[in-house]
């Protein structure tokens, strides 16, 4: 069947696309709150992080523990049973002590910091001749700045640093995403007029 308006078709999934787009906004600005309340509940945030790693470790344990009865001998079977073990006793560790949890995660954040900016900086020289190669160079430096901050004021840092950034990256990802909804509704309302 022919229709007079072309655009009659697209009805269906015009319709769709603003519903998924709503979604999208929606959960975008989930993340822009839940960002907000971990800057102002730093403590809280990391908290929750030590606990979520706690219950990932634990099902990582089970996995192990299922999986070591798949096959492949007497030695895959001991050290998948051991693996899922370690997992199990760090993921109860982790959420009966919370704060011991968010004081180890903050020392292994540091350390992953510092290691990215010196890698950072590793590439710069690497590439300095490039074009733009002196904002590694920047990117590198700042980032060793904050993973000496973490570090140097461990464990006082475990307070405000697992939180804070967590909240950063929640609400840095809030706001691409909502604009990268908008973005996409008004693409779909262009679409369908």
């Amino acid at each position: 069947m022919v229709t007079a308006n072309p655009a009659q078709g697209l009805r269906g999934p015009a319709e769709t696309a603003k519903k998924i787009t709503g979604w999208y906004i929606g959960f975008a600005v989930l993340f822009i709150i839940l960002g907000i309340i971990a800057i102002a509940e730093p403590m809280v945030a990391a908290i929750a992080v030590a606990l979520l790693v706690g219950w990932l470790l634990i099902f990582g344990g089970v996995a192990h523990l299922v999986s070591a009865f798949g096959g492949g001998g007497v030695g895959r079977v001991f050290w998948q049973v051991l693996i899922g073990v370690v997992y199990l006793i760090g993921g109860f560790y982790f959420l009966t002590h919370p704060l011991v949890g968010v004081g180890t995660l903050t020392l292994v954040l540091a350390g992953i910091i510092l290691a990215e900016g010196v890698l950072e900086i590793i590439a710069f020289f690497k590439t300095r001749t490039s074009g733009g190669s002196v904002w590694l160079l920047i990117n590198g430096l700042i980032t060793l700045l904050l993973g000496g901050l973490i570090w140097f004021h461990w464990p006082s840092s475990s307070v405000w640093a697992i939180g804070i950034l967590l909240g950063v990256n929640l609400l840095m990802t809030g706001i691409t995403r909502l604009m990268f909804g908008l973005a996409a509704r008004k693409l779909v309302k262009t679409a369908a007029a």
